[in-house]
């Protein structure tokens, strides 16, 4: 089982989170972190004032506990996700322009870059409509659909865990509060519920039903759009 921490770099400088970078090595987790750019400038407007020398001071940590070294054996992957309502660019030239800006200016070294599109739900989703511009980025979705992408979307060989336990097909489903579920005939009672890792002991999720909704199509545009970052 291969355990990946999706993180939030700040929070390993926030008061209380002191020693979570340390637990992470000592627990061999991989960790996939957002960056959304090797710019400054581009990182602040999408995220927030400071967090870019937040982000690149968390990585240097990592670094020093020997995350992303070539050879070592803690993963730490970076994630690019657009600015606005496009698909993402190229992974591999992205990758290599990520690789040699961070290590020529801040001495940073990670595995692999991960392009994400941007998912039509929460913020980025009420942006979206705020500016009249869902309609219009649901139909560049779903106009890019890729049927080379259904092999190796995520939801067919990773769940999402939630802080209490609670299974999911992918992040995007957690965000939406759409749990994997129990079948009825497997629990006590007959009656369905959300499915925790304490039932993962009794069942196996080997060719059950992913839930999907207009979302999906997100992971299926264009190059595709994984955990593992683009598909094709």
């Amino acid at each position: 089982v291969d355990v990946i921490d999706s993180c939030n770099l700040t929070i390993l400088l926030d008061p209380g989170y002191e020693d979570l970078d340390q637990f992470l090595a000592e627990h061999g987790v991989h960790i996939v972190a957002s960056l959304p750019c090797y710019a400054e400038e581009n990182v602040e407007k999408q995220r927030g004032k400071g967090v870019f020398h937040s982000s690149i001071e968390a990585l240097q940590r990592l670094n020093r506990l020997g995350y992303g070294r070539e050879g070592g054996d803690l993963k730490l992957d970076l994630v690019y996700n657009p600015g606005g309502p496009f698909l993402p660019p190229a992974q591999s030239e992205l990758q290599a322009a990520y690789k040699k800006e961070l290590f020529e200016t801040f001495d940073i070294e990670f595995n692999q870059l991960l392009t994400l599109t941007n998912m039509p739900i929460a913020r980025f989703g009420s942006t979206l409509v705020s500016k009249g511009e869902f309609e219009s980025y649901m139909s560049l979705l779903k106009a890019s659909f890729s049927e080379h992408t259904l092999e190796g979307v995520m939801c067919r060989s990773t769940i999402s865990v939630d802080w209490q336990g609670y299974l999911y097909d992918c992040d995007f489903n957690q965000m939406l509060n759409m749990n994997i579920r129990t079948q009825g005939r497997a629990v006590e009672g007959g009656e369905a519920r959300p499915m925790h890792m304490e039932d993962l002991f009794n069942m196996d999720l080997q060719g059950r039903p992913i839930a999907v909704a207009d979302h999906c199509y997100g992971c299926t545009a264009g190059q595709g759009s994984s955990c593992g970052g683009a598909l094709t």
